[in-house]
Formats: structure tokens, sequence, C-alpha cells
């Protein structure tokens, strides 16, 4: 199984991403991550999606999200010539001895703490997935009360392949 990330360029309005999602469902597709949000221009939302499947199930996964009306660009986003992230909040049970220990850890990955509770601190971090699975692999210690994840974001590197759309 190989794995895909595409950057989609479409229509910001209204059902725009129900349709995105019912392609993927009336095929029988896996959706594994979509972030979504508005772009520089506001009459466009920029999409990314991540799936999973042989090659001839991402190709046909491109095509048909080609046919689309709503959307008006798509690119591949490819690990060396492009940018990936990712944004994480864990809650963690910390009682007043833990939180040094707790912090310690957000400390190594420059994760930021931005709750404090009686009984609990909120960690936030962002980076590439193999970083914040390394975070939530030594929260485990502690009793993880919370994930949200906000699944993968990301943009080409550079400026040459920039589509300017009327």
């Amino acid at each position: 199984m190989e794995r895909i990330v595409l950057s989609l360029l479409v229509d910001n309005t209204s059902g725009v991403l129900s349709r995105v999602a019912g392609l993927f469902s009336r095929r029988g597709y896996n959706i594994e991550s979509l972030t979504v949000g508005v772009t520089a221009d506001e009459r466009y939302s920029r999409m990314t999606v991540v799936s999973i499947g042989d090659q001839e199930i991402l190709d046909q996964i491109e095509k048909q999200l080609r046919k689309l009306e709503d959307v008006r660009d798509i690119k591949e986003l490819k690990p060396g010539s492009s940018v990936f992230r990712e944004l994480i909040l864990v809650k963690v049970r910390a009682n007043s001895g833990q939180r040094q220990a707790v912090s310690a850890i957000a400390d190594i990955f420059r994760a930021t703490i931005v709750d404090v509770g009686k009984d609990s601190l909120t960690v936030m971090l962002t980076g590439d997935q193999s970083k914040l699975d390394a975070l939530i692999n030594l929260l485990e210690d502690y009793e993880i009360l919370e994930l949200a994840r906000t699944g993968l974001t990301g943009l080409s590197r550079g400026s040459g392949d920039i589509r300017v759309l009327p």
C-alpha cells in the first residue's frame, strides 16, 4: 500500500467538503487525514487529503477529484519537495509532583504547555507525524486524558508551481 498527499484548491462554498468526502465514500476509498482552510484569497479553500491504496486506486482518486466542479487545482505533495506539519493537543493527568516531569518532556520536543489544571496539563506540539508520535509515546507513561490531532497539512516547497486563479 502506498500513501498519497494531495493539495486541492477548491471553491470556498458550502457543500464542497461534502462532495469531496462523498466521492471517497461512494467509491470505497479511505481518507486517512483531511484538513481544510480558507486561503489568502477568500474565494478558495485549500484541502490537504491523505489517502492510502495501491497505485491504481491512488491514480483513480486523483482522476475522480479532477472531475469535481469545485476543484480548481490539484497537486501531489511529495515528501522531498513539500513541507508537512500537523498539530496535536494532549491533555495528561499530572498532579503537582508530576508537572515538572511532563514539562521536561514537552521541552525536549519544543512543545508548549497551553493549559494547566489542578490535576492536568495540556501540551501543544506542531511537527511531522513521527515527532508527534514520539511525544505521545513518552507521555503514555502518564494517563492521557484527551488527545486531538489536526491531520496533515502541507505545501510544496518554493514558488515554481504556484497557480494563480482569475
